[in-house]
Protein backbone atom coordinates (compact mmCIF):
# COMPACT_ATOMS: atom_id res chain seq x y z
CA UNK A 1 0.00 0.00 0.00
CA UNK A 2 1.37 3.42 -0.95
CA UNK A 3 1.70 6.20 1.62
CA UNK A 4 -1.13 8.13 -0.04
CA UNK A 5 -3.46 5.12 0.07
CA UNK A 6 -2.48 4.42 3.67
CA UNK A 7 -3.24 8.01 4.76
CA UNK A 8 -6.57 7.91 2.90
CA UNK A 9 -7.54 4.67 4.70
CA UNK A 10 -6.61 6.11 8.12
CA UNK A 11 -8.53 9.35 7.57
CA UNK A 12 -11.59 7.46 6.28
CA UNK A 13 -11.59 5.08 9.26
CA UNK A 14 -11.24 7.99 11.70
CA UNK A 15 -14.11 9.86 10.09
CA UNK A 16 -16.25 6.71 10.12
CA UNK A 17 -15.85 6.56 13.89
CA UNK A 18 -16.61 10.25 14.24
CA UNK A 19 -19.71 10.03 12.02
CA UNK A 20 -20.97 6.97 13.89
CA UNK A 21 -21.02 8.95 17.15
CA UNK A 22 -22.39 12.06 15.40
CA UNK A 23 -25.38 10.11 14.05
CA UNK A 24 -25.89 8.50 17.43
CA UNK A 25 -25.82 11.93 19.08
CA UNK A 26 -28.61 13.25 16.87
CA UNK A 27 -30.82 10.27 17.69
CA UNK A 28 -29.94 10.50 21.41
CA UNK A 29 -30.99 14.15 21.61
CA UNK A 30 -34.07 13.64 19.42
CA UNK A 31 -35.38 10.61 21.34
CA UNK A 32 -34.45 11.86 24.80
CA UNK A 33 -36.14 15.23 24.46
CA UNK A 34 -39.10 13.85 22.53
CA UNK A 35 -39.63 11.49 25.45
CA UNK A 36 -39.56 14.53 27.75
CA UNK A 37 -42.44 16.07 25.80
CA UNK A 38 -40.70 18.64 23.58
CA UNK A 39 -42.52 19.63 20.38
CA UNK A 40 -41.07 18.85 16.94
CA UNK A 41 -40.38 22.54 16.38
CA UNK A 42 -38.45 22.81 19.66
CA UNK A 43 -36.51 19.73 18.62
CA UNK A 44 -35.59 21.44 15.35
CA UNK A 45 -34.49 24.50 17.32
CA UNK A 46 -32.09 22.33 19.34
CA UNK A 47 -30.13 21.66 16.13
CA UNK A 48 -30.03 25.22 14.75
CA UNK A 49 -26.80 26.29 16.48
CA UNK A 50 -25.30 22.92 15.50
CA UNK A 51 -25.87 23.84 11.85
CA UNK A 52 -24.99 27.55 12.21
CA UNK A 53 -21.70 26.82 13.96
CA UNK A 54 -20.56 24.84 10.94
CA UNK A 55 -20.48 27.96 8.74
CA UNK A 56 -17.69 29.61 10.74
CA UNK A 57 -16.06 26.28 11.61
CA UNK A 58 -15.54 25.39 7.96
CA UNK A 59 -14.08 28.76 7.02
CA UNK A 60 -11.75 28.87 10.00
CA UNK A 61 -11.02 25.15 9.82
CA UNK A 62 -9.83 25.34 6.23
CA UNK A 63 -7.48 28.20 7.07
CA UNK A 64 -6.18 26.46 10.20
CA UNK A 65 -5.64 23.19 8.32
CA UNK A 66 -3.52 25.01 5.75
CA UNK A 67 -1.56 26.81 8.47
CA UNK A 68 -1.08 24.03 11.03
CA UNK A 69 -1.63 20.83 9.06
CA UNK A 70 -4.61 18.54 8.51
CA UNK A 71 -3.65 16.03 11.21
CA UNK A 72 -3.75 18.70 13.90
CA UNK A 73 -7.16 19.90 12.73
CA UNK A 74 -8.50 16.34 12.81
CA UNK A 75 -7.27 16.09 16.39
CA UNK A 76 -8.89 19.43 17.29
CA UNK A 77 -12.21 18.33 15.76
CA UNK A 78 -12.24 15.03 17.66
CA UNK A 79 -11.28 16.74 20.92
CA UNK A 80 -14.04 19.33 20.47
CA UNK A 81 -16.61 16.58 19.92
CA UNK A 82 -15.50 14.85 23.14
CA UNK A 83 -15.94 18.17 24.97
CA UNK A 84 -19.46 18.54 23.54
CA UNK A 85 -20.39 15.04 24.71
CA UNK A 86 -19.12 15.72 28.22
CA UNK A 87 -21.03 19.01 28.39
CA UNK A 88 -24.24 17.27 27.31
CA UNK A 89 -23.70 14.57 29.95
CA UNK A 90 -23.69 17.29 32.64
CA UNK A 91 -27.35 18.14 31.85
CA UNK A 92 -29.45 17.80 34.98
CA UNK A 93 -33.12 16.71 35.07
CA UNK A 94 -33.65 19.26 37.85
CA UNK A 95 -33.06 22.22 35.55
CA UNK A 96 -35.91 24.23 34.07
CA UNK A 97 -36.99 23.61 30.49
CA UNK A 98 -35.46 26.93 29.37
CA UNK A 99 -32.13 26.17 31.03
CA UNK A 100 -32.09 22.66 29.58
CA UNK A 101 -32.79 23.90 26.06
CA UNK A 102 -30.10 26.60 26.34
CA UNK A 103 -27.54 24.08 27.62
CA UNK A 104 -28.32 21.57 24.87
CA UNK A 105 -28.20 24.24 22.15
CA UNK A 106 -24.77 25.34 23.44
CA UNK A 107 -23.43 21.78 23.57
CA UNK A 108 -24.89 21.05 20.13
CA UNK A 109 -23.16 24.17 18.81
CA UNK A 110 -19.83 22.82 20.07
CA UNK A 111 -20.55 19.49 18.40
CA UNK A 112 -21.43 21.34 15.19
CA UNK A 113 -18.03 23.04 15.27
CA UNK A 114 -16.41 19.65 15.85
CA UNK A 115 -18.25 18.05 12.95
CA UNK A 116 -17.27 20.62 10.39
CA UNK A 117 -13.68 20.99 11.57
CA UNK A 118 -13.33 17.23 11.23
CA UNK A 119 -15.11 17.08 7.87
CA UNK A 120 -13.07 19.91 6.32
CA UNK A 121 -9.82 18.35 7.50
CA UNK A 122 -10.86 14.90 6.30
CA UNK A 123 -11.96 16.02 2.82
CA UNK A 124 -8.78 18.10 2.45
CA UNK A 125 -6.74 15.04 3.43
CA UNK A 126 -8.18 13.15 0.45
CA UNK A 127 -6.83 15.79 -1.94
CA UNK A 128 -3.39 15.57 -0.29
CA UNK A 129 -3.40 11.76 -0.17
CA UNK A 130 -4.45 11.50 -3.83
CA UNK A 131 -1.66 13.90 -4.85
CA UNK A 132 0.80 11.74 -2.91
CA UNK A 133 -0.51 8.62 -4.64
CA UNK A 134 -0.01 10.24 -8.05
CA UNK A 135 3.54 11.21 -7.12
CA UNK A 136 4.17 7.57 -6.26
CA UNK A 137 2.90 6.52 -9.72
CA UNK A 138 -0.30 5.12 -8.20
CA UNK A 139 -3.53 5.28 -10.16
CA UNK A 140 -5.28 8.65 -10.07
CA UNK A 141 -8.62 8.00 -8.39
CA UNK A 142 -9.88 11.24 -6.87
CA UNK A 143 -13.55 10.82 -7.87
CA UNK A 144 -13.68 7.23 -6.64
CA UNK A 145 -11.98 8.10 -3.35
CA UNK A 146 -14.27 11.08 -2.73
CA UNK A 147 -17.39 9.09 -3.60
CA UNK A 148 -16.45 6.18 -1.34
CA UNK A 149 -15.50 8.50 1.52
CA UNK A 150 -18.70 10.54 1.29
CA UNK A 151 -21.02 7.59 0.75
CA UNK A 152 -19.56 5.37 3.46
CA UNK A 153 -19.66 8.31 5.86
CA UNK A 154 -23.40 8.74 5.36
CA UNK A 155 -24.00 5.02 5.68
CA UNK A 156 -22.16 5.14 9.01
CA UNK A 157 -24.36 8.06 10.04
CA UNK A 158 -27.43 5.92 9.41
CA UNK A 159 -25.94 3.12 11.51
CA UNK A 160 -25.28 5.76 14.15
CA UNK A 161 -29.03 6.42 14.34
CA UNK A 162 -29.49 2.80 15.39
CA UNK A 163 -26.54 3.01 17.78
CA UNK A 164 -27.98 6.10 19.44
CA UNK A 165 -31.30 4.41 20.17
CA UNK A 166 -29.56 1.26 21.39
CA UNK A 167 -27.21 3.11 23.74
CA UNK A 168 -30.02 5.28 25.07
CA UNK A 169 -32.08 2.19 25.86
CA UNK A 170 -29.18 0.24 27.40
CA UNK A 171 -27.15 2.92 29.20
CA UNK A 172 -29.37 5.99 29.46
CA UNK A 173 -28.61 9.48 28.18
CA UNK A 174 -25.52 10.18 30.31
CA UNK A 175 -24.01 6.70 30.05
CA UNK A 176 -24.36 6.69 26.26
CA UNK A 177 -22.52 10.01 26.00
CA UNK A 178 -19.67 8.75 28.17
CA UNK A 179 -19.25 5.61 26.05
CA UNK A 180 -19.16 7.67 22.85
CA UNK A 181 -16.63 10.09 24.35
CA UNK A 182 -14.38 7.14 25.24
CA UNK A 183 -14.74 5.76 21.69
CA UNK A 184 -13.65 9.08 20.21
CA UNK A 185 -10.69 9.28 22.60
CA UNK A 186 -9.38 6.00 21.16
CA UNK A 187 -9.85 7.31 17.60
CA UNK A 188 -8.03 10.52 18.54
CA UNK A 189 -5.08 8.49 19.83
CA UNK A 190 -4.96 6.56 16.55
CA UNK A 191 -5.02 9.74 14.42
CA UNK A 192 -2.17 11.52 16.22
CA UNK A 193 0.05 8.44 16.20
CA UNK A 194 -0.63 7.15 12.66
CA UNK A 195 -0.81 10.25 10.42
CA UNK A 196 2.07 12.58 9.48
CA UNK A 197 1.91 15.56 11.84
CA UNK A 198 2.38 18.18 9.10
CA UNK A 199 0.20 16.58 6.42
CA UNK A 200 -1.41 19.25 4.22
CA UNK A 201 0.46 22.16 5.78
CA UNK A 202 0.72 25.05 3.31
CA UNK A 203 1.13 28.81 3.18
CA UNK A 204 -2.18 30.06 4.59
CA UNK A 205 -3.93 33.26 3.54
CA UNK A 206 -2.77 36.34 5.41
CA UNK A 207 -6.02 38.34 5.28
CA UNK A 208 -9.77 37.86 5.04
CA UNK A 209 -9.71 39.36 1.54
CA UNK A 210 -7.16 36.77 0.44
CA UNK A 211 -9.08 33.97 2.15
CA UNK A 212 -12.31 34.81 0.32
CA UNK A 213 -10.63 35.41 -3.07
CA UNK A 214 -11.82 32.10 -4.49
CA UNK A 215 -11.91 31.36 -8.16
CA UNK A 216 -15.19 31.60 -10.02
CA UNK A 217 -15.62 27.83 -10.13
CA UNK A 218 -15.42 27.47 -6.34
CA UNK A 219 -17.81 30.38 -5.80
CA UNK A 220 -20.42 28.98 -8.20
CA UNK A 221 -20.16 25.49 -6.75
CA UNK A 222 -20.54 26.90 -3.23
CA UNK A 223 -23.70 28.73 -4.33
CA UNK A 224 -25.09 25.53 -5.83
CA UNK A 225 -24.25 23.68 -2.60
CA UNK A 226 -26.21 26.17 -0.46
CA UNK A 227 -29.29 25.59 -2.61
CA UNK A 228 -28.80 21.80 -2.83
CA UNK A 229 -28.58 21.12 0.89
CA UNK A 230 -31.17 23.74 1.78
CA UNK A 231 -33.54 21.95 -0.62
CA UNK A 232 -32.99 18.64 1.18
CA UNK A 233 -33.34 19.90 4.75
CA UNK A 234 -36.27 22.23 4.03
CA UNK A 235 -38.54 19.18 4.07
CA UNK A 236 -36.38 16.45 5.57
CA UNK A 237 -35.57 17.92 9.01
CA UNK A 238 -39.06 18.75 10.30
CA UNK A 239 -41.55 18.21 7.46
CA UNK A 240 -40.99 14.49 6.81
CA UNK A 241 -40.78 13.25 10.45
CA UNK A 242 -43.73 15.32 11.62
CA UNK A 243 -45.86 14.43 8.59
CA UNK A 244 -45.21 10.70 9.01
CA UNK A 245 -45.88 10.89 12.74
CA UNK A 246 -49.12 12.78 12.07
CA UNK A 247 -50.04 10.04 9.55
CA UNK A 248 -50.07 7.42 12.31
CA UNK A 249 -46.47 6.25 12.29
CA UNK A 250 -44.80 5.59 15.64
CA UNK A 251 -41.63 7.44 16.48
CA UNK A 252 -39.69 4.18 16.22
CA UNK A 253 -41.02 3.67 12.70
CA UNK A 254 -40.05 7.21 11.73
CA UNK A 255 -36.54 6.87 13.19
CA UNK A 256 -35.99 3.50 11.52
CA UNK A 257 -37.13 4.81 8.16
CA UNK A 258 -34.80 7.83 8.39
CA UNK A 259 -31.90 5.55 9.34
CA UNK A 260 -32.54 3.18 6.41
CA UNK A 261 -32.92 6.15 4.05
CA UNK A 262 -29.60 7.61 5.22
CA UNK A 263 -27.77 4.29 4.82
CA UNK A 264 -29.19 3.80 1.33
CA UNK A 265 -28.33 7.39 0.45
CA UNK A 266 -24.74 6.76 1.55
CA UNK A 267 -24.46 3.57 -0.49
CA UNK A 268 -25.63 5.39 -3.63
CA UNK A 269 -23.10 8.15 -2.97
CA UNK A 270 -20.32 5.57 -2.75
CA UNK A 271 -21.44 4.10 -6.10
CA UNK A 272 -21.84 7.49 -7.83
CA UNK A 273 -18.82 7.04 -10.16
CA UNK A 274 -20.75 4.19 -11.79
CA UNK A 275 -23.49 6.63 -12.85
CA UNK A 276 -21.18 9.36 -14.20
CA UNK A 277 -18.98 8.81 -17.25
CA UNK A 278 -15.43 9.93 -16.52
CA UNK A 279 -13.35 12.26 -18.67
CA UNK A 280 -9.61 12.59 -19.04
CA UNK A 281 -9.60 16.19 -17.85
CA UNK A 282 -11.92 15.45 -14.92
CA UNK A 283 -14.49 18.12 -15.86
CA UNK A 284 -15.83 17.87 -19.43
CA UNK A 285 -18.16 14.95 -18.61
CA UNK A 286 -18.56 15.54 -14.88
CA UNK A 287 -19.90 19.11 -15.07
CA UNK A 288 -22.64 18.25 -17.62
CA UNK A 289 -23.54 15.30 -15.39
CA UNK A 290 -23.93 17.68 -12.43
CA UNK A 291 -26.25 19.85 -14.54
CA UNK A 292 -28.39 16.93 -15.72
CA UNK A 293 -28.77 15.40 -12.26
CA UNK A 294 -29.63 18.81 -10.76
CA UNK A 295 -32.39 19.35 -13.30
CA UNK A 296 -33.85 15.90 -12.69
CA UNK A 297 -33.70 16.36 -8.93
CA UNK A 298 -35.54 19.69 -9.13
CA UNK A 299 -38.54 18.00 -10.73
CA UNK A 300 -39.02 15.46 -7.92
CA UNK A 301 -40.31 17.59 -4.99
CA UNK A 302 -42.53 19.57 -7.37
CA UNK A 303 -44.01 16.31 -8.69
CA UNK A 304 -44.56 15.05 -5.13
CA UNK A 305 -46.33 18.30 -4.23
CA UNK A 306 -48.60 17.90 -7.27
CA UNK A 307 -49.41 14.29 -6.32
CA UNK A 308 -50.22 15.21 -2.72
CA UNK A 309 -52.38 18.13 -3.85
CA UNK A 310 -54.26 15.99 -6.37
CA UNK A 311 -54.88 13.12 -4.01
CA UNK A 312 -55.46 10.44 -6.67
CA UNK A 313 -56.80 8.10 -3.97
CA UNK A 314 -53.28 7.26 -2.76
CA UNK A 315 -52.07 7.14 0.82
CA UNK A 316 -50.05 10.32 1.30
CA UNK A 317 -47.50 8.72 3.63
CA UNK A 318 -46.73 5.92 1.14
CA UNK A 319 -46.42 8.43 -1.70
CA UNK A 320 -43.92 10.31 0.42
CA UNK A 321 -41.89 7.21 1.31
CA UNK A 322 -41.51 5.97 -2.26
CA UNK A 323 -40.85 9.48 -3.56
CA UNK A 324 -38.17 9.97 -0.92
CA UNK A 325 -36.37 6.90 -2.21
CA UNK A 326 -36.24 8.44 -5.70
CA UNK A 327 -35.24 11.82 -4.30
CA UNK A 328 -32.52 10.22 -2.16
CA UNK A 329 -31.01 8.42 -5.16
CA UNK A 330 -30.81 11.55 -7.32
CA UNK A 331 -29.69 13.71 -4.40
CA UNK A 332 -26.90 11.26 -3.50
CA UNK A 333 -25.46 11.33 -7.01
CA UNK A 334 -25.70 15.14 -7.09
CA UNK A 335 -23.97 15.48 -3.74
CA UNK A 336 -21.20 13.05 -4.67
CA UNK A 337 -20.48 14.83 -7.96
CA UNK A 338 -20.36 18.18 -6.14
CA UNK A 339 -17.97 16.74 -3.53
CA UNK A 340 -15.70 15.60 -6.34
CA UNK A 341 -15.89 18.89 -8.24
CA UNK A 342 -14.79 21.02 -5.29
CA UNK A 343 -11.57 19.01 -5.08
CA UNK A 344 -11.18 19.14 -8.87
CA UNK A 345 -11.58 22.93 -8.84
CA UNK A 346 -9.63 23.56 -5.61
CA UNK A 347 -6.15 25.01 -5.91
CA UNK A 348 -3.54 22.46 -4.90
CA UNK A 349 -1.57 24.88 -2.71
CA UNK A 350 -4.50 25.90 -0.52
CA UNK A 351 -6.98 23.14 -1.13
CA UNK A 352 -7.91 23.03 2.59
CA UNK A 353 -9.05 26.67 2.45
CA UNK A 354 -11.07 26.09 -0.73
CA UNK A 355 -12.69 23.00 0.77
CA UNK A 356 -13.43 24.89 3.99
CA UNK A 357 -15.09 27.72 2.06
CA UNK A 358 -17.19 25.22 0.11
CA UNK A 359 -18.34 23.34 3.20
CA UNK A 360 -19.18 26.62 4.91
CA UNK A 361 -21.67 27.02 2.06
CA UNK A 362 -22.83 23.47 2.77
CA UNK A 363 -23.43 24.38 6.42
CA UNK A 364 -25.26 27.56 5.39
CA UNK A 365 -27.55 25.45 3.22
CA UNK A 366 -28.27 23.04 6.09
CA UNK A 367 -28.96 25.92 8.46
CA UNK A 368 -31.30 27.65 6.00
CA UNK A 369 -33.11 24.41 5.27
CA UNK A 370 -33.50 23.55 8.95
CA UNK A 371 -34.93 26.98 9.74
CA UNK A 372 -37.25 27.04 6.72
CA UNK A 373 -38.39 23.48 7.42
CA UNK A 374 -40.08 24.56 10.64
CA UNK A 375 -41.38 27.85 9.28
CA UNK A 376 -42.81 26.46 6.03
CA UNK A 377 -44.35 23.41 7.70
CA UNK A 378 -46.08 25.68 10.20
CA UNK A 379 -47.28 27.98 7.40
CA UNK A 380 -48.44 25.44 4.84
CA UNK A 381 -47.59 21.91 5.90
CA UNK A 382 -45.51 19.48 3.86
CA UNK A 383 -46.88 20.97 0.62
CA UNK A 384 -45.17 24.32 1.37
CA UNK A 385 -41.91 22.52 2.26
CA UNK A 386 -41.93 20.67 -1.06
CA UNK A 387 -42.53 23.84 -3.06
CA UNK A 388 -39.68 25.53 -1.19
CA UNK A 389 -37.43 22.56 -1.96
CA UNK A 390 -38.30 22.66 -5.65
CA UNK A 391 -37.52 26.39 -5.92
CA UNK A 392 -34.17 25.95 -4.20
CA UNK A 393 -33.26 23.11 -6.56
CA UNK A 394 -34.08 25.30 -9.56
CA UNK A 395 -31.61 27.81 -8.13
CA UNK A 396 -29.07 24.99 -7.74
CA UNK A 397 -29.53 24.04 -11.40
CA UNK A 398 -29.04 27.65 -12.55
CA UNK A 399 -25.79 27.94 -10.58
CA UNK A 400 -24.60 24.59 -11.95
CA UNK A 401 -25.26 25.73 -15.53
CA UNK A 402 -22.68 28.49 -15.02
CA UNK A 403 -19.92 26.08 -13.91
CA UNK A 404 -16.94 26.03 -16.29
CA UNK A 405 -15.99 22.75 -17.93
CA UNK A 406 -12.31 23.65 -17.92
CA UNK A 407 -10.10 24.57 -14.94
CA UNK A 408 -10.07 28.28 -14.15
CA UNK A 409 -6.94 29.73 -12.65
CA UNK A 410 -7.26 30.89 -9.07
CA UNK A 411 -6.48 34.53 -8.28
CA UNK A 412 -3.06 35.14 -6.80
CA UNK A 413 -3.42 34.79 -3.06
CA UNK A 414 -0.06 35.72 -1.61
Amino acid sequence: MTEGSRNYAIVTAAYWGFTLTDGALRMLVLLHFFRLGYSPFTLAFLFLLYEAAGIAANLIGGWLAARYGITRMLAVGLTTQILGFLLLSALSPDWTAAASVAWVVLAQGICGVAKDLTKTASKSAIKVAEATAKAEDAEGRLFRWVAWFTGSKNAMKGIGFFLGGLLLEALGFRGALWVMAAMLALILLGVVTALPAMMGKAKASKSARELFAKNRSVNLLALARVALFGARDVWFVVGVPVFLYASGWTFTMVGTFLAIWTIGYGLVQAAAPSFVRRSRDGLSNEVPAARAWSLGLAAIPLAIAAMLAGGFGLRADLVLVFSLALFGFAFAVNSSVHSYLILAYAGSEKSAEDVGFYYAANALGRFSGTLLSGLLYQAGGLYACLLGSGLMLVACFIATMALPVRPVASPVRG
